[in-house]
């Protein structure tokens, strides 16, 4: 079974053009259920005592899978379940469509239904405040304004604001050209704050980096004078979090979240935003609707003639 997780992997890459976090949590999730049919001596090349040490992908059955979701949902939330059983049968579909086994053992497995939550979001006055925690006076305080305003103003994924490149930044038109999942790309505003915020942190570049030579195309750096890791923004994030005292946990994905919440919460039209957003189906966007009732039942206390 290692051998096909390995061909999965290079097709996710070479014919999906699937991105390296993408291929990662793909492997990490069907290692995983590898482990599992292990453990249980389940679809092994010899069932019993004497199983083989590895998982004959011709053996996986349904009812394999099933005990996989089955142990998922002890310890797991639905929505994490999903995703992991998403893995397989996406796997078993690869292995189908390869002629390596003449029936799909995971089609008939339903995913669990998601439990409903809402995204994790800031304040407009919890957002001012972070926006203005990194200091003024030091390169790293100046890129670091530059990254939150960035992903505040744009709406932007991590992964999307680590790769961004100096020429995907239009200052005159007022754009950015963002690398999306799976290699999409779109174009989307970002405001005149953000652009004077990256304007201040590229001139402090060399400051930044010292006398090492650093990578011209990328636009968020470290002092080593390279490409910036999603890992590195998100603790950046919880220590501006915590220095700028506000109560919410909240990770960079909650600056996504705020800019979706208020930009609809001001008016703005539900199909913009999925634009904005780069979300493939409507429905992904309009979980933000659920955050606004507030404004709903204001809008319905002033507007209503029998309210």
């Amino acid at each position: 079974m290692l051998s096909q997780i390995a061909s999965f992997e290079q097709a996710l890459r070479v014919e999906r053009n699937a991105s390296p976090h993408t291929v990662r949590n793909y492997g990490s999730d069907l290692r995983q259920f590898r482990a599992f049919l292990l453990d249980k001596r389940l679809c092994c090349h010899s069932e019993g005592e004497e199983a083989s040490a590895e998982v004959d992908v011709q053996r996986i059955n349904q009812a394999a899978v099933r005990a996989y979701l089955v142990e998922l949902l002890r310890h797991s939330r639905k929505s994490s379940a999903g995703r992991k059983l998403s893995a397989v049968k996406t796997f078993c579909r690869f292995l189908r469509s390869r002629g390596i086994i003449d029936h799909d053992p995971a089609a008939g497995v339903l995913t669990p239904k998601k439990d409903q939550q809402l995204p994790v979001h800031l304040s407009v006055d919890d957002i001012f405040r972070l926006l203005e925690a990194p200091p003024r006076d030091t390169p790293d305080g100046c890129r670091d304004r530059a990254i939150l305003e960035v992903i505040y103003s744009a709406g932007l994924r991590v992964s999307e604001l680590v790769s961004l490149n100096w020429a995907d930044v239009d200052g005159e038109l007022e754009l950015l050209r963002v690398h999306g999942k799976g290699g999409k790309e779109r174009i989307v505003p970002v405001g005149k704050k953000a652009l004077a915020s990256l304007d201040t942190y590229r001139a402090r570049i060399r400051e930044l980096c010292g006398a090492r030579l650093h990578d011209p195309e990328a636009v968020f750096l470290n002092r080593r004078g390279q490409r910036l890791t999603t890992r590195s923004i998100g603790r950046m994030v919880d220590h501006y979090i915590l220095s700028a005292g506000i109560a919410t946990k909240a990770s960079p994905h909650a600056l996504r979240h705020s800019f979706a919440t208020h930009l609809l919460g001001a008016g703005a039209d539900l199909r913009a935003i999925q634009e904005m957003l780069g979300h493939a189906n409507l429905s992904t966007t309009q979980k933000y609707t659920h955050l606004n009732l507030d404004h709903l039942m204001a809008v319905y206390d002033k507007a209503h003639p029998r309210a």
